[in-house]
């Protein structure tokens, strides 16, 4: 059975085994399967652009005629050299295509196959793990730890550090493809060109959604009690939100503030609340989640929320003046964030 455990994968991509001729490369995570497939291509041919050195076959197509595999994987390079076979599986179940092969491998041809998240009783995926003329390489989402290598690998190429909260952001912002991560990274590296260190501010610029921070820093402003800022950051949000939708975010805010204030009410800690609240509070935020709890009581925090669902009802019926009723909202919540009141 040849079936690469997650950890050996990079290994494997590193050095092929040359006595597993066909390889499976298979996950949810469709860039990371794209990346190391990628990668097989370049170590199996001199020039992946050369189809004479690499023939490329779809899952449909070997479906229709699955004897084309073994054919492609024995035909002899014209000009002589190395040669490959990609094929791409697609949703199509080529395991009979391959089964002839799994049989009678060509010790003169790598065949690549490209597959998605296969489950283990898939039969290409089974096909693969029992043979020992195959290889099957899961391919994961990365965790925080590889998101970590990655990006010191993309911005130590680029010639950059990073800061150790931005780099804290950004893990926590990467994840679930590899080629999206590489790119959002790449983007951050190009952003800072002629800094020497990548900093939250950086991070925050590029990799972060634009209209989500603008919405959460508005929030936080006025929970917090800082009223010019919420008169700013309102400026921004409005930039890609409408009056209606930062309501709404509003509301699911004061709603997890609740949450929160009754767990320290019941003698949670301020710590434990701020990282297990529904959602966890991202550690850029918890200083003024922090003090928007210490400033709001939970009867308060309900007022804030009948506050607000008015506030929702106003602008839906009077659509023209929406900004203003959004806005002035969330002025007077800053406002009375300030006062002491039960």
């Amino acid at each position: 059975m040849t079936a690469i455990k997650a950890a050996d994968v990079e290994r494997f991509i590193a050095r092929p085994d040359l006595g597993a001729p066909i390889v499976l490369v298979y996950g949810p995570d469709a860039g990371l399967v794209r990346e190391r497939v990628d990668a097989l291509v370049r170590a199996a041919v001199d020039d992946p652009n050369d189809p004479f050195a690499l023939a490329r076959l779809e899952g449909e197509e070997l479906s229709a005629n699955p004897a084309r595999l073994i054919e492609e994987a024995q035909t002899v390079p014209l000009f002589g050299g190395r040669r490959a076979v990609l094929v791409r599986a697609g949703s199509r179940n080529i395991a009979p295509a391959l089964e002839p092969l799994i049989a009678q491998p060509s010790q003169e041809c790598r065949v690549i196959i490209e597959a998605g998240d296969l489950k283990k009783s898939a039969p290409l995926r089974t096909l693969c793990e029992k043979s020992k003329a195959a290889a099957a390489l899961p391919c994961y989402a990365d965790n925080a730890a590889t998101i970590g290598r990655l990006i010191d690998d993309e911005l130590r190429a680029a010639g950059l550090t990073i800061e150790a909260d931005a780099r804290a952001l950004l893990v926590s912002l990467l994840g679930g493809d590899r080629l999206a991560s590489r790119s959002e990274v790449g983007k951050v590296a190009m952003y800072a060109k002629g800094k020497t260190q990548v900093d939250i501010a950086d991070v925050r610029a590029v990799a972060c959604d634009a209209s989500d921070m603008a919405l959460d820093d508005v929030l936080d402003a006025a929970f917090a009690g800082r009223t010019a800022d919420t008169e700013r950051e309102f400026a921004k949000a409005r930039g890609g939100a409408a009056p209606g939708a930062i309501i709404s975010a509003a509301i699911r805010h004061v709603a997890n503030l609740h949450k929160m204030r009754l767990a320290l009410d019941a003698g949670d800690s301020l710590d434990f609340v701020l990282q297990r609240g529904a959602p966890p509070v991202h550690f850029t935020r918890k200083d003024d989640v922090a003090a928007a709890l210490r400033a709001w009581t939970a009867p308060r925090l309900l007022r804030a929320m009948a506050q607000l669902a008015e506030a929702s009802f106003a602008a839906r019926r009077q659509a023209a003046l929406a900004e203003s009723i959004a806005q002035r909202a969330l002025l007077s919540l800053a406002m009375s964030a300030g006062r002491k009141e039960s």
